[in-house]
């Protein structure tokens, strides 16, 4: 998702750039909904205020409900067939591939150091082997975030001596 976005988004139409749309698709991935449809919340409140966020949302949620519709009134017609289901099977091996590069690609834009890298190791360790919630491996690692940005100095206000 997150290459396509960019393309469309930063590239194509210039409405955002690619520090920016990282931002927003962490954002929209660690709140509830499709990430997709969060992402498009943000850039149409970032163009045109409030009324742009929910067209930008409505915009994005209507057709896939349209076709979810569709496809769930005749669905049952259609499940049981061989060339079907082997379609689903190659689709399913598609979007393992494309998530694969998305991943690759998040984490090159990312993973900006040492730190970084073991962060993105601790997490997929704590995920995938121990099977934590990636609720709480968000919310630890924006916990650790705050923390070391709290030490570095960064909430520090700047005074100004007159």
């Amino acid at each position: 998702m997150l290459p396509i976005l960019e393309r469309e988004l930063a590239e194509k139409r210039d409405w955002t750039n690619s520090d920016e749309l990282l931002d927003y698709f962490a954002i929209g991935q660690s709140t509830p909904g499709i990430i997709a449809v969060n992402v498009a919340t943000f850039i149409g409140h970032k163009r045109a205020g409030i009324l742009g966020g929910c067209v930008a949302t409505f915009g994005m949620v209507f057709p896939s409900i349209i076709i979810i519709t569709l496809i769930a009134k005749f669905i049952s017609n259609f499940s049981e067939i061989e060339w079907v289901k082997k379609a689903l099977t190659g689709i399913n091996v598609a979007v393992a591939a494309i998530l694969t590069s998305a991943v690759y690609n998040f984490s090159k834009k990312s993973v900006k150091n040492l730190f970084g890298f073991i962060l993105l190791v601790i997490a997929f360790v704590l995920i995938f082997i121990f099977k934590v919630s990636t609720v709480y491996v968000i919310f630890g690692s924006a916990i650790l975030g705050v923390i070391l940005a709290g030490c570095r100095g960064e909430f520090k206000k700047e005074v100004k001596n007159d």
